[in-house]
């Protein structure tokens, strides 16, 4: 064998090894991205869109003064809007996406730390009281937002009342 055909085969050799390595990489690290969304509990994650969606049916059913015995009706087009969401935001449809959305921005040894602080006592507990701590901090962002409301308003006004005065 030549010396340039021996050197073609193993570098052939060397590639397809490191391919492999490559795929277990990213193999390890999508298991890794799956098991933190699984520990962040990212499968609810839409769980409030449809709640959101449930309550907007059970609104326009009030609206439209049904008979309580059309409850069944109601019913049946909220399942059919669960199969909607389903189709779209279902978790068999968000896992993958979200799987190389965390990949993309988290290295596999950053995914492992955190799976490390998730499963530990005080890391159930930060996921134990996100949803609170979020909903909360919406509460409050909200209500300091309200005392801006007037003065943003108003600057919006002038604003436009400057611009309307400046056209030619």
């Amino acid at each position: 064998m030549s010396m340039l055909r021996v050197f073609s085969v193993c570098t052939a050799l060397i590639l397809s090894l490191a391919s492999v390595a490559a795929n277990a990489d990213q193999a390890s690290h999508a298991r890794n991205a799956e098991r933190f969304l699984q520990l962040a509990n990212a499968d609810r994650l839409a769980v409030p869109v449809y709640a959101q969606v449930q309550q907007m049916f059970a609104q326009r059913f009030a609206e439209t003064q049904a008979p309580e015995n059309k409850k069944a009706l109601l019913e049946r087009y909220q399942a059919k809007a669960d199969t909607a969401l389903d189709k779209a935001i279902g978790w068999k449809k968000l896992e993958p996406e979200l799987v190389n959305l965390y990949t993309s921005q988290f290295t596999e040894q950053e995914l492992a730390g955190l799976i490390e602080f998730y499963e530990s006592p005080l890391g159930k507990k930060m996921l134990d009281k996100l949803p609170e701590l979020n909903a909360r901090s919406a509460q409050l962002t909200q209500k300091k937002l309200e005392a801006a409301v007037p003065e943003v308003n108003k600057l919006l006004a002038e604003m436009t009342a400057e611009l309307d005065t400046q056209k030619p």
